[in-house]
């Protein structure tokens, strides 16, 4: 049962490595743990070796990558792929090949393939993963307070967009999960519909006039008419909800990793993904998002930072760090981690809020 409260298990990787973690998005006061890569395996007895890149070796967007073989036994053929794409054939030395920059476009880990063919034998692949990272540094932006609204301190808010004057927002915890209508002026609650006690609410965004919004853990979501908030479709999903937006035709949806999901929104189907890095680190516990200005914006959990990404490269534009935009004087015990981003594109306003927050932000930022 996932409350406010951490909720602990046991993870083993690789056979060793004993890590504790939180698994919720409501969670509060200890950082996910890194995760540890498997140890790479190559057949020993392979006519075929790859000298370089090594494993996990880490390249920039755009960066051209140079594939250097060994090979003990010449066989008919070579194929390298990169990506899924085939870069290309060798059957003669040299043993090496480069993979354009064209395949470099997008951030995250990608597998080199090396399939070697010889006449009356099994084809034998070597795998080996690359690590593409950010070409720019993010950049920083600090902020000034606009205005302050009042907030419901209650409300644990998972989901939140601005709409024609009026906040949506969407509240986590079994038995306090729902979806709201909000007065901005007065944090006023308008119009509200609850979850069933089962369920725990995350992300909500608008589509066509419909407003989605998903579960943490039970893999259904919801898709309301926005004038009633009557429920007219149920959603599925593989993985863990968390935060939606919506870009054109298509609703983005974080699973608390460092993935994207695009999806068709009639059929709910993924159509494509993207792994979010920064130059130098991969860009985990992707929370709430809100796409402003041709970027997704996405509040990092357990953190006052919000990830400006670029949706085609998945690159880490910049970093929002929000320290202090919460005085102290208005915590209180049970009072939770940043989260909640809203735009208005009429005002070209930003807010932003906290899970158990009293109160609202308009906010400005500074380079």
């Amino acid at each position: 049962m996932r409350t406010e409260y951490p909720k602990f298990f046991i993870s083993f990787i690789a056979g060793t490595a004993l890590t504790w973690m939180i698994s919720c998005s409501g969670r509060s006061g200890t950082e996910k743990a890194d995760k540890v890569p498997a140890p790479v395996i190559e057949n020993s007895r392979s006519v075929v070796k790859i000298l370089s890149p090594l494993e996990n070796a880490g390249f920039k967007l755009r960066e051209p990558v140079k594939v250097v073989l060994s090979v003990e036994k010449k066989p008919d053929s070579i194929v390298i792929m990169f990506d899924s794409r085939h870069v290309s054939t060798l059957t003669n030395e040299p043993w090496e090949s480069n993979i354009p920059s064209e395949f470099t476009l997008s951030t995250g880990k990608k597998a080199l393939k090396v399939t070697s063919f010889e006449s009356g034998k099994k084809p034998s692949t070597l795998t080996r993963f690359l690590v593409v990272y950010s070409d720019v540094a993010p950049k920083k932006y600090g902020y000034s307070i606009v205005h302050t609204y009042p907030h419901d301190r209650d409300a644990f808010t998972q989901g939140l967009f601005y709409y024609n004057g009026i906040l949506y927002e969407g509240t986590g915890q079994q038995t306090g999960s729902s979806l709201r209508e909000v007065q901005l002026e007065t944090g006023k609650v308008l119009r509200q519909h609850n979850l069933d006690a089962s369920l725990f609410g995350e992300g909500i965004t608008l589509y066509n006039d419909r407003i989605f919004q998903v579960t943490w853990e039970n893999k259904v979501g919801f898709v309301y008419d926005r004038a009633s908030f009557n429920v007219i479709n149920k959603i599925y999903y593989p993985t863990q909800g968390w935060g939606l937006t919506t870009i054109g035709n298509k609703i983005v949806m974080s699973d608390g990793t460092n993935v994207l999901y695009f999806y068709e929104p009639e059929s709910f189907t993924v159509i494509s993904r993207i792994e979010v890095y920064d130059d130098v680190n991969i860009v985990d516990s992707l929370n709430e998002l809100e796409y402003i200005n041709g970027e997704i914006w996405a509040n990092i959990w357990m953190t006052d930072r919000i990830a400006r990404i670029d949706p085609e490269t998945g690159k880490v534009k910049g970093y929002i760090d929000l320290t202090g935009l919460l005085k102290k004087s208005d915590k209180e015990t049970d009072t939770d981690v940043l989260n909640g981003i809203a735009w208005d594109s009429a005002g070209k306003r930003i807010f932003v809020t906290g899970k158990r927050w009293p109160k609202l932000f308009e906010i400005t930022l500074r380079e």
